[in-house]
């Protein structure tokens, strides 16, 4: 889904959001029906491929379970200095 604001300086951003979570998984169920894009991974060695997929696709903001993030030795050290993506990481539903 894409968003679009408008910062304090009056310049526009466009945000194209993403969700990640595991096949089968409870999470996001709310980002799905609100119309968000959730993406399933069915192994953990499909995250780095799946990331820098989206990232292809334009998608500038991506949405991870904690659970999932755990198994990226190299996604904060990767992604922490770009500053037109950003990667949020929320507690695993439990």
């Amino acid at each position: 889904m894409a968003l679009c604001a408008e910062r304090s300086d009056g310049m526009e951003v466009n945000m194209k959001i993403s969700f990640l979570k595991f096949k089968d998984s409870a999470n996001y169920k709310i980002a799905k029906a609100l119309g968000y894009d959730v993406y399933e991974i069915e192994k953990p060695e499909q995250l780095d491929l799946k990331i820098q997929e989206l990232k292809e696709k334009r998608f500038n903001t991506i949405v991870l379970t904690s659970e999932l993030a755990g198994f990226s030795q190299d996604l904060i050290k990767k992604y922490k200095n770009d500053n037109n993506f950003n990667i949020i990481i929320t507690p695993t539903k439990t």
